[in-house]
């Protein structure tokens, strides 16, 4: 049976469904986002990534309640890390925001990252267009945490929320070039404990933002101080959001940036398909645990063995 995506309960089932690695599943799954493209593209898709501590949590909570009470349906896809060790993830964001996940114009979802990189899970794209379809008018996608690869979140989303910490040492180290190369907006968190800490790491931002090239000439990043806790700068922090919109809506970026995003994604699963179907090759099988054994031992080269293994899964059948 079709999940109802107009239900919170609904939509879950469809994003399970979405997100299962079974083959019928994904035969279900790709027919249903199909069917929904049409009522996709009407949201704004916002990506928010900080360092662990940051306090992206209670920003979330107290930014979609500010959003839900000015009449906005939000959802917010969590990703969770997901241990080496055990392949599990602790999935508790609903937990530390309780007061959102009450909400009835609010829906959480919290997804393993998995052995997917950049902060996201395999099918955070997929359950975007499945919270578009369903209604909601924001959608908030927090990340796992500031890492080499965070800045895949930042193609997937039209603005990239960076959050960081006052006191944090020295701030310009605080953050990877990349991530400041993508951001749309650095918003220095929890502002209330110390604010001239805030405003000084805050004009430190603003003069690496400047010595570097923007990525969208319609737009210059803006730094600002907030405090998730207690509330202040939010309503800022969102009028900027909706400036960054009306800009890049009136200049053609925003519709630029989302075509080069779809075209991109097509690329990774291709990418995805081909890595399946190489671990699914059987003559790839019977060959592969020699040739890594081989590998480990350090009588093959990588480099060898690999292009050994390509050329036995592109040969002719």
């Amino acid at each position: 049976m079709k999940p109802d995506l107009f239900t919170r309960a609904g939509l879950g089932r469809a994003i399970t469904l979405v997100e299962s690695r079974r083959g019928d599943h994904k035969t279900e799954a790709r027919a249903l986002l199909s069917e929904i493209m049409p009522l996709t593209g009407k949201a704004q898709r916002i990506g928010i990534t900080g360092v662990p501590g940051v306090g992206k949590s209670t920003f979330i909570e107290a930014f979609g309640t500010l959003l839900t009470g000015l009449g906005k349906r939000v959802a917010v896809l969590a990703v969770d890390p997901t241990s080496r060790r055990s392949g599990g993830s602790i999935l508790g964001d609903k937990t530390r925001m309780a007061k959102l996940s009450a909400d009835e114009n609010a829906f959480i979802r919290p997804s393993p990252a998995g052995e997917t990189l950049g902060g996201v899970s395999r099918k955070t794209r997929e359950t975007m267009l499945l919270c578009e379809a369903a209604g909601y008018d924001v959608i908030l996608v927090e990340t796992v945490g500031v890492g080499q690869s965070e800045t895949v979140v930042a193609d997937m989303v039209d603005f990239f929320l960076v959050l960081m910490l006052p006191n944090a040492g020295d701030e310009l180290q605080g953050i990877k070039k990349g991530v400041l190369e993508v951001a749309d907006l650095i918003a220095v968190n929890k502002a209330d404990i110390d604010p001239k800490a805030a405003q000084r790491a805050a004009r430190a931002y603003e003069v690496a933002l400047h010595i570097m090239e923007q990525a969208d000439p319609d737009w210059s990043p803006p730094v600002q101080t907030i405090s998730g806790f207690a509330g202040e700068g939010l309503t800022e922090l969102w009028t900027a959001i909706e400036l960054h919109r009306t800009k890049t809506d009136a200049s053609g970026s925003r519709a630029r940036r989302r075509a080069g995003q779809q075209v991109r994604w097509l690329d990774a699963l291709i990418q995805e398909g081909l890595t399946e179907g190489f671990a699914r090759s059987p003559e790839v099988a019977t060959r592969l645990v020699k040739v890594r054994q081989g590998v480990a031992d350090g009588q093959i080269p990588a480099s060898t063995a690999a292009d050994e293994l390509l050329a036995l899964f592109f040969a002719p059948r």
